[in-house]
């Protein structure tokens, strides 16, 4: 069978992340949605994307394909109500669709024709942003159970401060040393070829992905994931860097999600709690207001290839796009807008060519190339933002 993975309708709710990925790319727990879909399924699967998209993230279909909601994580119960769908079948849990079976040669899909089959159990649904950190706790203890299911843990080094070391696993190649691990609030994974230095101190949930680094003295709170080939340093709390970005020195990250390719500045902080104690309210790209969360922790949400400069400061739940440069004292606006560069005092546009050269060395440093495709899913991010931009 062919399983096609579909943005859905909450992909406008899941931007800025969105901009620069399908939903399905996503990274919550220890794995992408779309890495615990392929587990389960046994199989690749493709997407279902935006057009601009589209090239970098190509739809393969085939005869006989089965559409599934990305915005869906997956458990062993609805992957087997999935793997068992046929023609004009349709899962619904509510009103939201979970997957679908479709043939090629529809012309198109009337889901009103579909026998809907209900599922009725739990699962987690990615549908906002700040989803991403507030269910991160439950996503790290699936995909813990899922990838360390019958495998042995690499010996846990006799240096170390452990407690519940049942529910800590290290992969091959890593090193841990004069750390602190405690599990037992939460799983504690060690990704392959990862460090975590000396002095940490690290209490569970807790992912460190592949090639991560944990820089000495870092004090890290579940549920936190932080995603491959990323560093981390200072303080951070239920936060998710997805992969490849740095937050490297002191300062705070708390009820965070960092996209790709992003750097957070030496000092540099963001507010989680508002001084009243009230509701956080964050940017919504579907309104152009800002839009009630029910939470009253939320931090910052910052966009593929985002930067700050040293001691920046960020204001409780500021949602940063992609491609801004942010820097100066004081505090910037809590909504800063795609290829925007500047801070408190203001902000002038971030124009293209200069942020595809910085694009370029900061992958090359990661021997990844900044592709013509790259380029075009920026440019067109960039030209869809600018009604966003002062000027």
């Amino acid at each position: 069978m062919n399983y096609i993975l579909f943005d859905g309708p909450s992909r406008n709710n899941l931007l800025p992340f969105t901009y620069t990925r399908p939903v399905a790319d996503i990274r919550i727990g220890i794995l992408t949605i779309r890495e615990k879909w392929e587990v389960y399924l046994g199989y690749t699967t493709t997407t279902v994307t935006e057009d601009y998209l589209s090239p970098k993230y190509p739809m393969v279909e085939m005869e006989e394909n089965i559409m599934i909601n990305a915005s869906f994580t997956p458990n062993v119960e609805l992957v087997t109500l999935i793997q068992s769908l046929s023609e004009n079948q349709a899962i619904f849990k509510g009103e939201d669709l979970i997957a679908f079976f479709t043939k090629d040669s529809q012309d198109e899909v009337n889901l009103e024709a579909y026998e809907a089959i209900e599922y009725d159990g739990d699962c987690l649904f990615i549908e906002n942003t700040w989803d991403i950190f507030y269910k991160n706790d439950r996503a790290i203890q699936d995909d813990f159970e899922l990838i360390t299911k019958n495998r042995t843990s690499q010996p846990i080094p006799t240096s170390n401060n452990v407690i519940a070391p049942e529910h800590i696993f290290i992969e091959e190649g890593a090193i841990v040393q004069f750390a602190s691990l405690n599990a037992s609030k939460g799983p504690i994974y060690i990704g392959k070829n990862t460090e975590v230095m000396e002095g940490s101190l690290i209490r569970g949930p807790f992912a460190l992905g592949e090639g991560g680094v944990v820089k000495l003295g870092t004090k890290i709170y579940g549920a936190t994931t932080v995603g491959p080939n990323c560093t981390v340093g200072g303080e951070l709390k239920n936060s998710v860097i997805f992969q490849n970005s740095n937050k490297g020195h002191e300062g705070y990250l708390g009820n965070a999600v960092i996209g790709e390719w992003c750097n957070i500045g030496a000092d540099s902080n963001n507010s989680n709690l508002k001084n009243n104690y009230a509701e956080v309210r964050i940017w919504d790209y579907n309104t152009e207001s800002f839009a009630r969360t029910g939470l009253q922790f939320c931090g910052l949400m910052m966009g593929d290839h985002s930067k700050c400069g040293i001691n920046t400061m960020f204001n409780t739940g500021t949602v940063i796009g992609v491609s801004a440069n942010i820097f100066g004292s004081g505090f910037p606006r809590n909504f800063i807008p795609s290829f925007s560069w500047g801070g408190k005092s203001g902000f002038s546009t971030y124009l293209t060519k200069k942020a595809f050269e910085v694009a370029k060395v900061v992958m090359e440093r990661r021997e990844i190339d900044f592709t013509q495709d790259d380029a075009n899913i920026l440019e067109h991010v960039f030209e869809s933002t600018k009604m966003y931009r002062r000027s």
